[in-house]
């Protein structure tokens, strides 16, 4: 009978598993705290984990729990329900320069050609990893916290637009936004013909 009920739920539990199963969890830092009591103190962990599926969406979280692995299960099911849709450039790197702030953190990221690789340090190169970007600079101004430069790189990315979003916006071609790689396509066609 227990089997039944199971596999009633069954289902569609593991249609969200299997969806997410394929995510790629980065474990970003762990911090021992403590809690000053009547009779000492009392320990305990936070973890921040960056949760993406390496095409485009990225999510963090934080959780805090007396254990490592709860406080690294938690943050990583915050993660998975607070991901943000980026949109890419060919699909390995940002369509413009950013420029994130958060606290005292503040973060510039920048579009970069073809071979470039990830170059970001600690914090930020797990959300690049997990979104999936193969080309990108990115810089830490201020801060080095893991919390802010988290939050400061996730407002920057939440704040990117894609030419197509643009000239929605506006009502107008996205060629009339994009005019450089229009021009370069034109010479390509007159070439081929």
């Amino acid at each position: 009978m227990a089997r039944m009920q199971q596999g009633s739920r069954g289902p569609r539990g593991r249609g969200q598993r299997d969806e997410q199963s394929d995510l790629i969890e980065k474990l970003v830092a762990i911090n021992r705290v403590a809690k000053v009591v009547k009779g000492g103190r009392r320990f305990g962990f936070s973890a921040i984990v960056v949760v993406g599926d390496g095409n485009g969406r990225v999510g963090y979280g934080l959780g805090k729990a007396r254990e490592v692995p709860e406080a690294i299960r938690k943050a990583t099911e915050q993660a998975r329900k607070k991901q943000i849709r980026v949109s890419l450039r060919e699909g390995r790197t940002l369509h413009h320069d950013i420029e994130g702030r958060y606290g005292a953190g503040r973060v510039v990221l920048r579009a970069a050609p073809p071979g470039t690789g990830v170059i970001a340090g600690g914090p930020m190169r797990a959300v690049f990893e997990a979104l999936g970007v193969q080309d990108v600079v990115a810089k830490s101004i201020g801060t080095s916290n893991s919390h802010n430069m988290i939050k400061a790189a996730f407002s920057a990315l939440e704040n990117s637009t894609s030419p197509r979003e643009v000239a929605a916006k506006r009502g107008k071609k996205v060629g009339d936004i994009v005019g450089r790689r229009e021009g370069a396509d034109k010479t390509k066609e007159a070439a081929d013909a």
